[in-house]
C-alpha cells in the first residue's frame, strides 16, 4: 500500500530524573532525563519512536507542555507529541496486586494526548501514595483500571510478562490472564526480555494477541535493545492504533530483542549459590529456593492445541554493548563512522565495519547480525553473554 513506510519504535523507556533533577525511576541513571531520551533517540540510537512510561508524573506533563509552548515540539492531531526527529507516546507504568493477583503485575497504559494523560494523572493520584515516581502500586482493581484506560482512549499492555517479579505469568497468576484482567480488554503483551514469540505461543490464551517488544530502558545505552519495526503511515497513536488491530495494511513487521538465553531470567537459579538447578529438586548446596526461569515457567504453562496465528517474525538481536571487546570509545567511533546503531546493526557490511574498527569486532557484529554468535544462558538476574569459541 502506497503511504506507508517503516518506523523503529521502543515503547518502554523510564525517566530516571525530571529538569529540576527530583528523582522519577529511582533505579534509573540520573542522565535519563526527558531531553536526552529525545536527543539519544534521534542521534545515537536511530528510534522514530520513543513510548516514555512515566508521563503520569506532573512534572514530566509540565516539561512536555513547555516544549509545545516553546516551539519544540507540538501535539499531532492523530496522537502522540512530534519532535523534529522522534515522536513520543504518553506513557505509564503502574503496578496491580489486587485480591485477586498471587502477586504484583506491572502493567503499561498509553494514551493519545496530553489531556488524556493528564485525566489519568488525576484519577491515579486519588488511588497511589506517590505519582511523582514511576511504577507504583495503585490501590484499584484490575478490571476497573482497564476499564477506565478504555474511557479515555488508551491502550493496556501487560508489561514484560513472563520475568519472575512483578509480571503477569511469573508470580502474578497462577494459570490464566483472567484470573486478574478482562481478556477483552488487552490491545497488546509485551515480551520483555527473557522471551520471544515462539516462547510466548506456546499459551493458547496469547496467540491472539500482538505481541510487543521493548527495552524497559534504565539508562541511555539500554535504549533499543529490543524494538519493533512498524509499518504505518505517520507515526502517531492513532496508526499505532491500526498497526496493532493490522488495520489498512498497518502492523508491526518485525520484532528485534535479545535471544532469550542472553536474558536476566531464562535459567532456574538456586538463589543461594546461583549454580542452575534442575526443576522440582533441591540445589547441590541443599538450599530449596530458587528463582525460577521464563523457560520452565513457560513449560508449566504452555498449551499443546489450538491454532497459532501467522506472526511477524521475531529476530534475535545481540546488542551492542554485549559484543566482546566493544567498549565506549570504539562504539564512538563507529557511531561517528555510520550516523547511529541502527545502521552498525542492520546494515555495515564487514569491510565497512573494517575500516573503523578490528577485524575481531567487525566480524562479530556480523556474526550477531545472522544469529551466529556462542551465548552463554543468563538466569537468576544475571544476563547471559556472548563466548567467543566461533570467532
Amino acid at each position: 500500500m502506497t503511504g506507508l513506510r517503516n518506523y523503529v519504535a521502543d515503547l518502554h523507556i523510564h525517566i530516571g530524573r525530571t529538569k529540576s533533577g527530583a528523582a522519577v525511576k529511582i533505579t534509573a541513571a540520573r542522565t535519563l532525563t526527558l531531553e536526552a531520551i529525545i536527543d539519544f533517540a534521534a542521534t545515537k540510537k536511530g528510534i522514530d519512536i520513543v513510548g516514555v512510561i512515566d508521563c503520569h508524573v506532573p512534572e514530566i506533563l509540565g516539561q512536555l507542555r513547555e516544549a509545545i509552548d516553546n516551539g519544540e515540539a507540538y501535539e499531532d492531531e492523530e496522537g502522540g507529541i512530534r519532535f523534529p526527529s522522534v515522536t513520543l507516546f504518553l506513557g505509564t507504568e503502574i503496578e496491580i496486586n489486587d485480591e485477586n493477583c498471587q502477586g504484583p503485575v506491572h502493567v503499561l497504559a498509553f494514551f493519545p494526548t496530553l489531556v488524556k494523560m493528564e485525566q489519568f494523572s488525576e484519577w491515579l493520584g486519588k488511588r497511589m501514595k506517590n505519582r511523582t515516581l514511576s511504577s507504583q502500586r495503585i490501590y484499584e482493581k484490575a478490571y476497573i483500571i482497564q476499564r477506565k484506560v478504555r474511557e479515555l482512549s488508551g491502550l493496556f499492555i501487560p508489561a514484560h510478562a513472563f520475568t519472575p517479579f512483578k509480571s503477569l505469568y511469573g508470580k502474578g497468576v497462577k494459570l490464566s490472564l483472567k484470573e486478574v484482567f478482562d481478556p477483552d480488554l488487552i490491545d497488546a503483551v509485551e515480551l520483555g526480555l527473557s522471551s520471544d514469540t515462539e516462547m510466548a505461543d506456546q499459551l493458547l490464551e496469547l496467540r491472539h494477541y500482538p505481541y510487543l517488544s521493548n527495552s524497559d530502558a534504565h539508562s541511555l545505552e539500554k535504549m533499543a535493545r529490543e524494538y519493533q519495526v512498524i509499518q504505518m503511515k505517520q507515526p502517531t497513536f492513532l496508526e499505532f492504533v491500526k498497526a496493532l488491530n493490522q488495520e489498512e495494511g498497518r502492523g508491526i513487521i518485525a520484532n528485534y530483542g535479545l535471544n532469550p538465553k542472553l536474558g536476566k531470567y531464562h535459567r532456574t537459579i538456586c538463589a543461594n549459590c546461583q549454580l542452575e538447578v534442575v526443576a522440582n529438586q533441591p540445589c547441590s548446596c541443599g538450599s530449596e529456593k530458587k528463582i525460577k526461569g521464563v523457560s520452565e515457567r513457560l513449560k508449566e504453562l504452555s498449551s499443546e492445541k489450538g491454532e497459532i496465528k501467522a506472526r511477524p517474525p521475531y529476530i534475535h538481536q545481540i546488542p551492542l554493548e554485549f559484543i566482546p571487546k566493544l567498549g565506549k570509545k570504539t562504539l564512538e567511533k563507529l557511531r561517528n563512522r555510520f550516523g547511529n546503531d541502527m545502521n552498525m546493526i542492520h546494515s555495515a557490511t564487514e569491510e565497512e565495519l573494517t575500516e573503523t574498527v578490528s577485524p575481531e569486532i567487525a566480524k562479530a557484529i556480523i556474526a550477531a547480525r545472522k544469529g551466529e554468535l556462542m551465548i552463554q544462558e543468563g538466569g537468576g538476574g544475571r544476563y547471559g553473554k556472548i563466548v567467543n569459541e566461533r570467532l
